[in-house]
């Protein structure tokens, strides 16, 4: 190999190594991961980046689901349905699509625990069981039948998120969570964990 050669690949290394560093020192970029419970219960999945551990920008999916509100009182899953643990049940479902932006502030003087205030607008889809009608089927399967309602809205998303960064890689979260639109309103906490590069190093 010339030595043009070598100098040209030490030059790239040290290139990449120093862009890498640089935005280790700015940037940060992780996932997190989230269990809700409110009036709906379900999971809240976000790809995070943060800038200059000042400001934040997320994008995400959250599900949910409750009892139906329109079931009927004398419904019964069957045999069948507690074998599956309610799998096959019907469920008010509260699915949405999300991005939001925020703000960063530190709790205390290490980074390990920041407030993450963020506010964002959601695609919402809306799934509700109704026109229950009774049927018999003995007590293997459900006594009712059903279809899904399905439609759509947008939401207002209010998500200030306590973040508790203890390395630089992993860490867990706090998050009230509030999902407002003019057909439905989720409002519940989740409690999950961060992976990625969360900060900068101490």
């Amino acid at each position: 190999m010339k030595s043009i050669d070598k100098i040209i690949i030490l030059l790239f290394i040290i290139s990449v190594t120093f862009v890498n560093a640089q935005f280790r020192e700015n940037n940060a970029l992780y996932t997190s991961g989230e269990l809700n419970l409110g009036n709906y219960i379900g999971v809240d999945i976000n790809l995070n980046y943060i800038y200059k551990e000042n400001y934040s920008f997320k994008i995400g999916y959250t599900g949910n689901i409750r009892k139906p509100k329109s079931q009927p009182e004398d419904y019964s899953s069957g045999l069948t349905g507690v074998l599956l643990f309610g799998a096959a049940n019907p469920y008010d479902q509260l699915e949405n699509y999300q991005i939001g932006v925020g703000k960063i502030y530190k709790l205390n003087p290490r980074g390990t625990i920041r407030a993450n205030i963020s506010l964002g607008l959601g695609y919402t889809i809306i799934k509700e069981p109704e026109n229950w009608i009774r049927i018999n089927n003995g007590f293997l399967a459900e006594n009712y039948t059903w279809n899904y309602n399905r439609y759509s809205t947008f939401s207002v998303i209010l998500n200030p998120k306590i973040e508790f960064p203890f390395s630089r890689f992993y860490g867990l979260t706090l998050s009230p969570l509030f999902q407002i639109n003019k057909d439905r309103t989720y409002i519940g906490i989740g409690v999950g964990q961060m992976i990625g590069l969360l900060r900068k190093r101490k």
